[in-house]
Parts: structure tokens; C-alpha cells; sequence
């Protein structure tokens, strides 16, 4: 298609003169989508209208082009036949688009530089008291580490890995793809740009192995349900060199069938008599730290509370404790003797309450009277 016969680029993308870089970007791949020759293989015309996208693409997001562009038109950018490969990297572009990933030239050799290795988790389930005064755990953890045989290179001891073949060592091959000159990962190597001819004995060739480690964990005091420790270094072995990943321990505290925890706080119910809530008493309570002994001021009500400090959690950074809060729980007897019954009798007439049942006979005078 000479100068004189080309559409005009904006036209082909769509879009106005003015348009931002970004606009023309999206313009072009809503076409790449709709006209690739790969995804339109009954439309012969599919290649030509891409073609023309493309060309339009190279030229419009390149600033310099487009200034010539603007002022001489395709005069300012030549004549030549156009080659998407000597134009513009699409890989940005339709990388995403169509899976071709580094077809365009943008890739690099791959599985030769040092890759860190994979975190690791591992969830822990602990007592109440455990996670007040902390513990030492002594856990087994599955991982993959660095073949000791082979010093993860793979191959067997003595020998080494050799140029891959089929790239060159490059770690891609080149050919072409309709009016495209692409490359591509080489399948031979698998982008590492070698190969493994004779492979170590004890990992076949991954260059790492499977294991069973034991390491000890240090869960300090004051830790909470859903708290996270890294163990820095206890993860995966790291590929051709890499640094090992880390070891995430997810601590799950079990629940205290007396206590509640409330951040460093620590919460308990304690049921007292009502003639101690009356006139006032001392009691024993437990507290993680040991029974104390508290005092219940005379009047004290249902659910008022009393506070111990610094009977609670201690702090995970730092010095300092949580408080202990006693819940007051008054105790209703369910029975009385005639003894009990005829003594809360007096107090309700002295305090003016009526809290005598009334017996069906009662209740008939009350109606005919």
C-alpha cells in the first residue's frame, strides 16, 4: 500500500488528533484484539487490518514520529514496507493480550539468575497459659533445600551444565510468525539457556531435594489468637543460589473454660453469696498468675466489677501487664430452710417488700369481698 493510498493513522485508530499516548494505546489493543490473523483465521483480511493497526500504533506513540507524521503526513515517515519488528516492541502491548509473553524480543534467558525461595506456613495451636507465659516448640517442617550432591546445579558431581542446542544459549529461538519476526522461550531448555546431560543422582536434576527439618520455635509471652511469627530463613531453599524464603508460624489459642482474654486484659466471672454482696466479704479468686484475695465492698452489685492490676497478660514488646477484672456474680439460693426463709421474711418487712405468695384461699376472700 503506498503513501498515497494509506488511511490516515488517527483514522485507523479511531481516535482524535489530540489523543493522549494512553488513549492511543487503548485504541490499538481494542483493534489487536478484534483483528489478529491468530484469533480471526476465517477472515482474510484480519491480517491486513492488523498490519494497518499496528503500523498506525508505531508510528502515533512514538513522539517524534508522530510530530513528522503531524506536519508531513506519511511522507514524514517514509514509504518502506512496513515490519512490525523493525518498528516498534509490541510486547507491552499484546504480551497480555494474546499469552505470547516474550515473543517480541522483550524476554530475557531465564532460570540461570539466583530466585529466593518460597515462604513457608505453619499453624500452631496453643494453650491459654502457653500464650501468657509463651513456650518453646520443637516442630517438624517439611521444605525443599539445595541438593547438597550437586550444590543445586543439577547435574551430576564432576560434570557440569552444558550450551543448550537448540538456542544457542540464548534461552529463546527465533522465527517467524506470519509478517511477524518473534521469539520465544526455547523448549529445549526451558529458557534456562542449558542443559543437564548427565544429572545428579540424588535430586534428578531439580537441584533440590525434599527434607524433614526440626527446628525449635520461641513463642513469647503475651502472644494472641491469630498473631504471626517469622522465622527468618526456615522456608524453601533458594534456586541457582538464591536465599532460603521464611517460616510463618499462625499461633490458634485454645479457650479457657474460666478466663476470657480482652487484648492484655483478662476477664472472670466470680458468684459470691447474697449476704456477701450485702454486708461485704473477701474471697479467693483465680487469676493467671495464682488465687488472690479480694475484697467485696458491702453493697456491691450483680455484674459490677472489680480490678486487679497488673494481673494480667503480659505486654509482647516491652515491660508492663494487662489487668485481671472480676466479674461479680451474685448467687441466688434455689431452696431455703424455715431458719432462712423466716429471717428474709424480717429483712423484706423492714425494707417495706411484699414477697409472700399468696394461697388460693387468700385470693377467693380477696374476689367476694
Amino acid at each position: 500500500m503506498s503513501s498515497t493510498q494509506k488511511r490516515d493513522y488517527y483514522e485507523v485508530l479511531g481516535v482524535n488528533r489530540d489523543a493522549s499516548l494512553e488513549e492511543i494505546k487503548k485504541a490499538y489493543r481494542r483493534l489487536a484484539v478484534k483483528h489478529h490473523p491468530d484469533k480471526n483465521p476465517e477472515h482474510a483480511d484480519a491480517e491486513e487490518k492488523f498490519k494497518e493497526a499496528s503500523e498506525a500504533y508505531s508510528v502515533l506513540s512514538d513522539q517524534e514520529k508522530r510530530a513528522r507524521y503531524d506536519r508531513f503526513g506519511h511522507q514524514g515517515v517514509g514509504s518502506q514496507p512496513f515490519d512490525a519488528a523493525d518498528f516498534v516492541d509490541f510486547s507491552d502491548i499484546l504480551g497480555d493480550l494474546f499469552g505470547l509473553g516474550d515473543m517480541f524480543g522483550g524476554g530475557r534467558k531465564r532460570g540461570t539468575r539466583p530466585v529466593r525461595g518460597a515462604d513457608l506456613r505453619y499453624d500452631v495451636t496453643i494453650s491459654f497459659e502457653e500464650a501468657v507465659f509463651g513456650k518453646e516448640l520443637e516442630v517438624e517442617i517439611p521444605r525443599s533445600v539445595t541438593c547438597t550432591g550437586c550444590k543445586g546445579t543439577g547435574a551430576k558431581a564432576g560434570s557440569s551444565p552444558i550450551s543448550c542446542t537448540g538456542c544457542g544459549g540464548r534461552g529463546q529461538v527465533r522465527f517467524q510468525q506470519g509478517f511477524f519476526a518473534v521469539s520465544r522461550t526455547c523448549p529445549q531448555c526451558g529458557g534456562a539457556g542449558q542443559v543437564i546431560k548427565d544429572k545428579c543422582s540424588d535430586c534428578g536434576g531439580a537441584g533440590r531435594v525434599r527434607e524433614t527439618r526440626k527446628i525449635t520455635i520461641r513463642i513469647p509471652q503475651g502472644v494472641d489468637e491469630g498473631s504471626r511469627l517469622r522465622v527468618g530463613g526456615e522456608g524453601e531453599g533458594g534456586i541457582n543460589g538464591g536465599p532460603a524464603g521464611d517460616l510463618y508460624v499462625f499461633i490458634d489459642v485454645a479457650e479457657h473454660k474460666h478466663f476470657v482474654r480482652k487484648d492484655y486484659d483478662v476477664h472472670a466471672e466470680e458468684a459470691v453469696s447474697f449476704a456477701q454482696a450485702a454486708l461485704g466479704a473477701e474471697i479467693r479468686v483465680k487469676t493467671v498468675w495464682g488465687d488472690e484475695t479480694v475484697a467485696i465492698p458491702a453493697g456491691t452489685q450483680p455484674q459490677e466489677t472489680i480490678r486487679l492490676r497488673g494481673k494480667g497478660v503480659p505486654y509482647v514488646e516491652g515491660n508492663g501487664k494487662g489487668d485481671h477484672f472480676v466479674h461479680v456474680k451474685v448467687r441466688v439460693p434455689r431452696s431455703l430452710n424455715d431458719e432462712q426463709r423466716r429471717l428474709l421474711e424480717e429483712f423484706a418487712e423492714l425494707e417495706g417488700d411484699d414477697v409472700r405468695e399468696r394461697g388460693v384461699l387468700d385470693k377467693v376472700k380477696e374476689f367476694f369481698s
